[in-house]
């Protein structure tokens, strides 16, 4: 996948995606936020879908704002989801792609649903994936994911995470690990873990303006409703997001888009995409193909 690697200018921001393949264009956003110390989380998550989604699609994964191979935003007040969502749809502004198919796994499902409402022009269908930061309810990250055993952003650390989040550690490949470290020893990526850990950003902007933002999204949910064919796919097996959380979110949406379906991989935690490549790759080509042209 790193062969395929670009990068474009975003408002001064340099961003990187990966884009390869042709036909009905796809836009991948991985999960987790800037400055994490557990998972150095990039479009390189999707390297186990990545090449046969592209044999059916025109595929773009975006390393979101200070993440991956991104630059980090410009002043602390970007330290934000919102902020994020800005950067997102800028990206593809930049890059020329409106009414594309949009998939999200985690913080980056919360991404594409928030996008869907921001900037419905850029979305055609939405695919949200194990997002306890989209769905109504409490987490379980701080359970399940406490006391890793190494330092911030070491191997150990994030070799722990990744198996911990899954139902098998089959997936948790040495190369994803080592890109995840090599990541994390960037000075971008020291920088957003500085202002993120050490300087308080996550607690005193990240985490409240996140909690304000679900608020407003959940309201435009029930009384407006997404108006775009929408898709939730969940990890039976997720200990963080919990499938009842995948099903309260959908709930919501179903409720006011009739073009809504839930679909859940058993034997799957949190990277369930990755655990199921197949399987999950299958689900998201059935559900594009089975709501194309339907109003």
């Amino acid at each position: 996948m790193q062969e395929f690697r670009k990068s474009i200018d975003v408002g001064g921001i340099e961003t990187a995606y990966y884009e390869r393949g042709s036909g009905p264009i796809l836009v991948l956003f991985h999960g987790g936020n800037f400055g994490s110390g557990e998972l150095a989380d990039s479009a390189l998550d999707w390297s186990l879908n990545f090449d046969a989604l592209a044999e059916r699609y025109h595929v773009f994964a975006i390393d979101k704002i200070g993440q991956g191979y991104s630059d980090c935003p410009k002043s602390d007040e970007d330290y934000t989801m919102a902020a994020t969502v800005r950067h997102a749809c800028k990206t593809m502004d930049e890059l020329g792609l409106k009414n594309v198919h949009v998939a999200g796994h985690s913080r980056g499902g919360y991404l594409v649903c928030r996008m869907t409402q921001k900037r419905p022009d850029l979305v055609a269908t939405c695919t949200i994936i194990d997002s306890n930061s989209g769905a109504p309810g409490i987490g379980l990250n701080e359970i399940v994911l406490a006391n890793p055993p190494g330092e911030p952003r070491s191997a150990e650390t994030q070799r722990w995470i990744a198996e911990h989040y899954s139902y098998s550690p089959a997936h948790v490949s040495d190369d994803w690990i080592n890109a995840m470290v090599e990541i994390a020893e960037r000075p971008a990526y020291i920088e957003a873990w500085t202002k993120m850990a050490v300087e308080g950003l996550r607690t005193t902007r990240f985490m409240p303006g996140l909690a304000r933002d679900k608020m407003d999204m959940f309201a435009w949910l029930r009384d407006t409703g997404i108006n775009r064919p929408t898709q939730l796919i969940w990890g039976y097996n997720d200990p963080t997001a919990p499938v009842d959380m995948g099903r309260a979110l959908f709930d919501l949406i179903a409720a006011r888009e009739r073009r809504a379906q839930f679909s859940v991989i058993n034997e799957a935690g949190h990277f369930s995409y990755r655990e199921h490549p197949r399987a999950f790759n299958a689900l998201l080509h059935a559900f594009i193909e089975g709501v194309s042209g339907t109003d």
